[in-house]
């Protein structure tokens, strides 16, 4: 029974260590593949900036042509590419120390840098951000540098000392690049102009000058090829002179020739003299023409550049002025007109506030209208019978004050005791006229298109009234 046991327990022992060591080798496995994906190794063209959690205070570590591991959940990775950008920057307008503005065409090669701290600015600022959003940052910064470089330096300067311009652009801009991890890498300045023509104007002037320097060497050299003619004759004639002094013969025919020979020579020089002189004048004088050329287009160069500066002083700030004026009227206009329309949002809020109330009022009046009807049992009639009803006392009392104020101290009637036409005496017509006075309540029923209930309208009875020991009859309607 024991080796039954044994028989049956040991394949499952196998099985289950042949599972340990499956589920083993495969956690082995997926632990080297996570190493190896997360190893990241850095190009040479490239910066591996490692950012999360890295250490040392520092918001991201740079690497350049090297590796790091990226620890998974707490730290991720991204590239810099170095390649360089090529920017070409069309300065425009720019004012020069002089208050001249130049126009400086140039173009600029920066890449992002690899020295450890400005690595760090570049990690920190341009993570992220495409080649051409890098482009447009440069290129402001640049805009912004060249045009301060510019206005500190004089034209004559910035067109002669090329060099000391492109030291002090070069200065100026990588400087600021460096703030946000870039580098300039090349500066390539094309041409510099201006709308005055004042350099031009310069470059005319030192061409007047080389001219002139050059022909001024030609008369040298021209002189010094007369005068060593002149002593080339000189030799040549005192030889003659010697080698006619030794002849006897023909001394006399030499003298002549050699007389006529120093005429000859002395017209040949004095014409080459009168050339050259007039030839050194005429050279003085255009090389002087010139002069005065080139000093009157600077004068007109200066005369411009004096209105521009008069301009700039007088009609930019009367313009400036004039805007102000303009802005500060929409405004006073734009208050107002806020203003009109607040006040009419109110009225039309208190109208619509007290159409609303008499709506209501109204409403309410109607529903309590419908409540008396419907009380009357639908009868519209007896609903006004109601509301005449409660506001009988009301209507007596009007009565009352009618003839309240009527003040009848004593009434004395001195009649004859006759009758008139209808049979009354004159007292009773009396009583029965003021009587009538007082407004009836079955005229105003009548006049409300409705009668007056049995029980309001009173009985007819006749009182004798005796005056002076004569009775008469007067109707009093009770």
């Amino acid at each position: 029974m024991t080796q039954l046991l044994l028989q049956t327990d040991n394949p499952l022992s196998e099985a289950g260590s042949l599972i340990t060591l499956v589920f083993a080798g495969l956690f082995f496995f997926i632990l080297i593949t996570v190493f190896i994906r997360r190893y990241k190794r850095c190009p040479s063209d490239r910066i591996l900036v490692v950012y999360g959690k890295v250490g040392g205070g520092q918001s991201a570590k740079c690497i350049h042509g090297g590796a790091a591991f990226i620890l998974p959940v707490i730290q991720d990775y991204e590239f810099l590419d170095l390649t360089p950008i090529s920017i070409e920057v069309n300065l425009v307008n720019a004012l020069s120390k002089q208050n001249i503005r130049v126009n400086v065409p140039s173009r600029f090669t920066i890449g992002i840098s690899t020295e450890p701290g400005i690595m760090q600015n570049a990690a920190e600022r341009l993570l992220g951000l495409g080649q051409h959003e890098i482009q447009e940052l440069a290129q402001e910064i640049i805009f912004g540098q060249l045009r301060l470089v510019v206005a500190s330096m004089d034209i004559e300067e910035i067109n002669n000392d090329r060099d000391k311009f492109l030291t002090n652009i070069s200065e100026s801009v990588e400087t600021e690049l460096k703030k946000v991890g870039l580098k300039l890498i090349n500066v390539n300045i094309t041409d510099i102009v201006d709308e005055s023509g004042y350099i031009e104007a310069l470059g005319k002037e030192a061409a007047a000058h080389a001219i002139n320097a050059a022909r001024k060497s030609v008369a040298e050299k021209n002189r010094d090829g007369s005068i060593g003619e002149a002593n080339a004759l000189q030799d040549e004639r005192t030889q003659v002179a010697a080698a006619n002094a030794k002849a006897v013969d023909g001394e006399n025919t030499a003298k002549i020739e050699v007389a006529n020979s120093d005429s000859l020579r002395r017209q040949r020089e004095a014409e080459a003299e009168r050339v050259a002189i007039a030839s050194e004048k005429v050279q003085a004088a255009k090389a002087l023409e010139e002069s005065y050329a080139a000093e009157r287009e600077a004068e007109l160069a200066r005369a411009e550049r004096e209105r521009s500066s008069q301009e700039a002083d007088i009609i930019v700030p009367a313009e400036i002025d004039k805007r102000k004026v303009e802005i500060d009227a929409e405004a006073e206009a734009e208050r107002i007109r806020r203003k009109a329309k607040g006040e009419a949002d109110a009225i039309l809020f208190k109208a619509q506030a007290e159409a609303e109330g008499l709506y209501e009022v109204l409403t309410k009046q109607a529903a309590g209208l419908d409540q008396i009807v419907k009380a009357a049992g639908d009868n519209s009639k007896d609903a006004v019978l109601l509301l005449i009803a409660d506001k009988l006392p009301e209507l007596v009392k009007t009565q009352a004050e009618a003839i309240k104020n009527i003040k009848i101290d004593k009434v004395t009637v001195w009649e004859n005791g006759g009758g008139g036409k209808d049979g009354k005496t004159s007292t009773s017509n009396f009583i029965s006229g003021m009587y009538k006075a007082v407004p009836p309540l079955q005229e105003m029923f009548n006049m409300a298109g409705m009668e007056l209930p049995e029980y309001l309208k009173g009985k007819d009875v006749t009182k004798e009234i005796p005056v002076s020991g004569e009775t008469t009859t007067d109707t009093e309607e009770k």
